[in-house]
């Protein structure tokens, strides 16, 4: 195993990978031909096609599997929700550790343009209509990212409040029971409207949202400065500035992985 293997996927993530997925043993057929590539070679070059944000092709040949079969595995974990499940094994980690601050989440979004559309993908308003694709987050107080999701870049931020607050799986506590819940919510003035504070305060969540004329941006960013530097944090994965995926489950994969990563660097 190449050093970069390793670098990409230390051991104790290469740990929490294989809680959530069945590892297969790189053996040779009965029949004969090539040995299957191993798993944690192929995880190493989703990594670094994550990190790097070359394409499948450009791929270098020191991972050991070729683009393609580095790209099935992909489009194979992506089918079965591989990152949203380390995702939430690290989330769990990361709450056993009383890690997360759960006193003030905030939500944002992120606009990206999309080279080759495909299904979730819109006409964006800040960028002359052309097509793009919106991220979708919410993180706790620390800026670590809770619940993700992806949208057409015209998607009104508050269509995507409840969807989010509801994708926050239940996480473990240092002590107690686990939890999926905010004590407030901190929002920018997109998601200034009745009915999200409504549903909300329906769920035990204090609203903490912006209003349109009455408060001033300085006031704005006292609490949400931490959702922007995440999303600053997520740009460091250079496969996120601009979608290449048709698929818009192999685009949230990619969200994912960058969750994956931030939240295991805590660890």
């Amino acid at each position: 195993m190449t050093d970069l293997v390793e670098r990409l996927v230390p051991d104790e993530l290469w740990v929490l990978f294989r809680r959530v997925v069945p590892v297969t043993e790189a053996t040779r057929p009965q029949g004969g031909g090539r040995r299957r590539a191993g798993d944690r070679e192929a995880l190493a070059a989703i990594v670094f096609v994550t990190t790097s944000g070359c394409t499948w092709r450009q791929l270098p040949p020191v991972f050991g599997p070729c683009w393609q079969t580095v790209y099935r595995r992909f489009a194979q974990w992506s089918r079965d929700r591989v990152w949203a499940r380390l995702h939430r094994v690290v989330l769990d980690g990361l709450g056993a550790r009383g890690e997360l601050d759960w006193s003030r989440c905030a939500i944002d979004s992120v606009s990206l343009r999309a080279t080759k559309g495909g299904h979730l993908t819109g006409p964006n308003p800040t960028d002359r209509g052309k097509l793009g694709s919106k991220i979708h987050l919410i993180t706790d107080r620390n800026g670590l990212p809770l619940s993700l999701g992806i949208s057409g870049a015209n998607t009104h931020d508050s269509q995507g409040l409840e969807p989010l607050v509801r994708g926050i799986p239940p996480i473990r506590s240092r002590r107690g029971p686990r939890r999926r819940r905010p004590a407030k919510l901190h929002g920018d003035k997109g998601y200034d409207y009745d009915h999200p504070r409504r549903w909300l305060r329906s769920r035990g969540i204090t609203p903490r949202i912006a209003r349109r004329g009455i408060e001033s941006s300085q006031r704005l960013g006292r609490h949400r400065w931490v959702v922007e530097r995440t999303v600053s944090w997520l740009a460091g994965c250079r496969r996120l500035h601009r979608p290449y995926e048709r698929k818009p489950e192999h685009f949230l994969a990619f969200v994912g992985i960058a969750a994956v990563l931030l939240g295991y660097r805590r660890l």
